[in-house]
C-alpha cells in the first residue's frame, strides 16, 4: 500500500514512515513538474531503506 501511495503522493510516504521533514521537502520539489520523477524515485527508495531498517531491528531483536 505504501509503495502505491510513494508512486502517486511520493510526499505523504514520507510522512507514514515517520520523516515529515522530508516529507516537505518533497512536497515542494513535487509541486515542479520536473520534480514529480525525483520525488518519486527518492520515496520508493526511502521507503525501502525503511523496511530493511525494520528487518534489520526485527532480526536484532530476536537474538537478544
Amino acid at each position: 500500500m505504501r509503495l502505491i501511495l510513494a508512486l502517486f503522493l511520493p510526499w505523504l510516504t514520507f510522512f507514514t514512515i515517520g520523516r515529515p521533514v522530508a516529507g516537505i521537502i518533497c512536497l515542494i520539489l513535487q509541486l515542479t513538474v520536473l520534480g514529480w520523477i525525483p520525488a518519486t524515485i527518492w520515496a520508493v527508495y526511502a521507503l525501502s531503506q525503511y523496511k530493511t531498517d525494520q528487518k534489520i531491528a526485527q532480526a536484532l531483536g530476536r537474538q537478544a
